[in-house]
C-alpha cells in the first residue's frame, strides 16, 4: 500500500506518494533537494520555480555522472548496487515529473 509523505522545497509543499515503510527515505530526499536549492538561491538570485527544479536536478545528474565515472574508472562495478540505484533514479525522475507538472499548473 502507498503512503502520502508532505515534503516541502523552497517553501512550497508537496505531497507526494511513495511505498509504505520509505517515508523517512522521502523524507531526507527532500530535505537534501531543499538544501540544494537554497543553496542555489543564496548563489544566483531568485529564478521561477521550475527553472530552478531543472537546475537542481542537473547539478545532482552531474554528481552522480561523476560518482558513476569514479567507481568506473578502477571500483569493482556491483550490478546489483546498479540496479538498486538506477531505480532509485527513476523514481526520483518520476517525482521531479511530479512537481514540475504541478509547478507548471500553479
Amino acid at each position: 500500500m502507498a503512503s502520502t509523505v508532505l515534503v516541502t522545497i523552497v517553501g512550497r509543499s508537496y505531497e507526494i506518494s511513495c511505498d509504505d515503510g520509505q517515508e523517512d527515505y522521502l523524507k531526507s530526499l527532500a530535505a537534501e533537494v531543499d538544501q540544494r536549492a537554497a543553496d542555489l538561491l543564496r548563489s544566483i538570485g531568485q529564478v521561477g520555480d521550475a527553472r530552478l527544479l531543472v537546475m537542481v536536478s542537473l547539478l545532482m545528474a552531474d554528481e552522480l555522472t561523476e560518482l558513476r565515472r569514479f567507481k568506473a574508472g578502477g571500483q569493482e562495478i556491483n550490478a546489483a548496487a546498479d540496479m538498486a540505484l538506477a531505480g532509485g533514479i527513476d523514481s526520483l525522475a518520476r517525482r521531479i515529473d511530479t512537481i514540475a507538472e504541478r509547478l507548471q499548473k500553479a
